[in-house]
């Protein structure tokens, strides 16, 4: 449902109501359309494909995702936007790739930090211009404060969290910010650990679903936990349950340009991080059964990029990538394939699994198909709502491409069917993987298939506009 309407975006819009004729030749009577559906989306930080105990996790357990994939559709072909932060929100958010995108790199060519525009259109406008409470709690990444990219500017009624991304490293901080202020956390001054961010940042959303709950007003909630990303600390009610489980190499804390504290049990701490952020989400189906409205409430889960080894993080130990290529800032399987689970009760087929191919800029068309509201013409994105309905979706056209200029090289991804190519630099050496059979990208096929590198070639060229802050150019 494109049907897109820049009036909407604007703030021109109306209640659409059902006319219902009665018996007898009486006067029709308005009836009110059925409720307009909840939706929540949780993006956890830096979670790898294999991080849950649904997605093959042997070293912990995360029985309230696992339960979330046991009661709706588990996706095993979904993919970030990007495989760092910035540039995979904004993916999310706008539903435009990065070779479109507004934001494609956490920082731009002149080492800045790039902001969206009045002129992006993001998930949370649309909802907001047809009549959604719309909320953020969590990391943004996509505008410092006092630029036209602060959540309040681009649709949200409400943020709380981290505005700057770097900010978001810590979890012990002496402020956050709501809206477009800063909130002072005496209670961390002077190095204390008085209030851990991540469960602050939770206790203000169940806070703001029960108060949405209790209005009746539909709500769209971005839950953007920084869970379990570096730096490695977790409060000790989950710490301990992990110390002396792992073969731990402590770390010291500061190391290569790091500003981690140390952490002298790291594998137990992105243990207790993820199990945490399980806890968690059954804090929330508990929230929406008691709140009535776990039957009209969509929930989405996934993480914005692979696995990272900052902070001391073992990521090859714990198999965080699910047997994948690569980690975090890397265009292999491991770096972009995320966890995805989708929970809508009476809607999805308790279950599911689906290999349906998908990227971040999907959610955006998805999100609207559900609620009945229109996107723009122009994205990239393709709504995936017919496979959560149980459907077949033909998906060997829907073409999925990344670029990234963090440096030292320019690389490109493109995922066209069964077949994944990868670029390193701007040269023409093309690296071809058959993901059917060769899901681990082992064997570069690329010799023997010269017209897939051709093809590979062509999409490089042409799925992508230009972009001055962030060119092609290798960084130095």
């Amino acid at each position: 449902m494109k049907n897109y309407d820049t009036k909407k975006i604007l703030g021109i819009s109306g209640i659409v109501m059902a006319t219902v004729p009665l018996m007898n030749g009486c006067a029709e009577v308005k009836a009110e359309e059925p409720p307009k559906p909840n939706i929540i989306y949780i993006l956890a930080d830096d979670l790898g494909y294999g991080d849950l105990s649904c997605y093959g996790q042997q070293h912990f357990q995360t029985p309230n995702l696992d339960r979330m994939a046991d009661e709706g559709i588990k996706f095993t072909q979904h993919y970030a936007g990007a495989s760092m932060s910035a540039p995979s929100r904004c993916a999310l958010m706008t539903g435009m790739h990065t070779g479109h995108a507004t934001i494609r790199d956490n920082f731009s060519a002149t080492r800045e930090r790039v902001p969206l525009t009045p002129e992006d259109v993001t998930i949370a406008k649309l909802f907001q211009n047809e009549g959604y409470s719309t909320a953020m709690f969590g990391k943004w990444g996509l505008g410092e404060l006092n630029t036209t990219g602060v959540p309040t500017e681009q649709g949200f009624d409400k943020f709380f969290g981290y505005i700057n991304q770097r900010d978001a490293h810590s979890y012990y901080p002496v402020q956050l910010q709501c809206n477009t202020g800063n909130v002072e956390l005496a209670e961390n001054e002077n190095g204390q650990h008085g209030i851990y961010s991540h469960d602050l940042i939770h206790d203000k959303a169940m806070k703001y679903i029960r108060e949405q709950a209790e209005s009746e007003a539909p709500f769209l909630v971005f839950l953007t936990y920084t869970l379990p990303h570096a730096e490695l600390l977790v409060p000790d009610d989950d710490l301990m349950k992990f110390v002396g489980k792992f073969p731990e190499v402590p770390y010291p804390g500061g190391q290569g340009g790091e500003r981690y504290l140390p952490q002298p049990y790291p594998k137990a701490a992105y243990a207790g991080m993820v199990t945490r952020l399980d806890r968690n989400v059954g804090e929330l189906f508990d929230l929406l059964k008691e709140l009535g409205i776990d039957d009209n409430t969509i929930v989405m889960f996934t993480s914005d990029n692979g696995p990272h080894q900052e902070g001391g993080n073992d990521p090859e130990f714990f198999n965080s990538s699910g047997g994948l290529r690569g980690i975090k800032r890397s265009f292999y399987e491991g770096g972009i394939r995320e966890p995805m689970i989708v929970r809508w009760p009476e809607k999805i087929q308790p279950g599911t699994v689906t290999d349906h191919i998908s990227a971040f800029w999907d959610v955006m068309p998805t999100m609207c198909e559900i609620a009945g509201i229109g996107y723009p013409d122009n994205i990239d994105g393709v709504s995936f709502l017919p496979v959560l309905k149980g459907a077949e979706m033909d998906d060997k056209d829907h073409i999925l491409y990344w670029e990234l200029n963090e440096g030292p090289r320019f690389k490109q991804a493109v995922r066209m069917g069964d077949y994944k190519a990868i670029r390193h630099g701007l040269e023409n050496q093309v690296e071809i993987y058959n993901l059917k059979n060769d899901v681990a990208e082992t064997i570069d096929i690329s010799d023997s298939n010269p017209e897939l590198v051709e093809q590979a070639l062509n999409y490089f060229a042409t799925m992508r506009t230009d972009n001055p802050n962030f060119p092609t150019t290798e960084r130095k």
